[in-house]
């Protein structure tokens, strides 16, 4: 997908903005007409939007209530339409989807409050990666996909072992002043 800054998307102080993570992810895959696509982690929708702007049948869902509500109003804004609901990664989820796309919290810190769970990963910055591969199977159609965005600041190892015997592949990648940021395709 190319990233479309017509869109509009309004922000709230409490919800994650898009930043330059959002838009290499919406740039680094593409979505089919009628692809079912589950995003977890919506934030403000931008992912969502450009996902349903391409033709992609589009469930997603965020932690935070504030980024649920956001998501709703961005949406309308923008004129399209998605199942929107608050889910702690695959609670209240329903269905299987072709692709699962989560721009997870990856940063290595132990911060508290709704926003913080945006980019707080834990101490190995892993977060709730762990949770959404072991969840993906039953969540998935056969030949499904998981898109995530991952950062190199997380523990290497232990992103390794985590991802060892599934299908991984490096859509791209952003270096940054501090970190590399990188998407990944993980089929089961």
């Amino acid at each position: 997908m190319r990233y479309d800054p017509g869109i509009i998307i309004e922000t709230d102080e409490d919800v994650y903005p898009p930043s330059d993570d959002s838009i290499l992810l919406i740039e680094s895959f593409d979505v089919h007409a009628g692809e079912k696509v589950l995003e977890i982690g919506c934030g403000s929708g931008i992912v969502s939007i450009h996902c349903i702007l391409n033709g992609a049948d589009v469930t997603c869902g965020d932690v935070n209530p504030d980024a649920v509500a956001l998501t709703k109003k961005n949406l309308e804004s923008n004129g399209v339409r998605a199942d929107v609901l608050v889910t702690d990664v695959y609670s209240g989820i329903k269905g299987r989807f072709d692709t699962i796309v989560f721009n997870l919290p990856y940063l290595p810190v132990q911060e508290e409050g709704s926003l913080a769970l945006a980019w707080s990963g834990g101490p190995d910055g892993l977060g709730p990666l762990p949770e959404l591969i072991r969840g993906a199977d039953e969540h998935l159609v056969p030949g499904g996909r998981v898109i995530v965005v991952v950062s190199s600041l997380m523990d290497g190892d232990r992103l390794r072992h985590l991802l060892g015997g599934l299908g991984v592949g490096v859509l791209s990648e952003l270096p940054l002043f501090f970190e590399t940021l990188s998407v990944l395709e993980i089929t089961l």
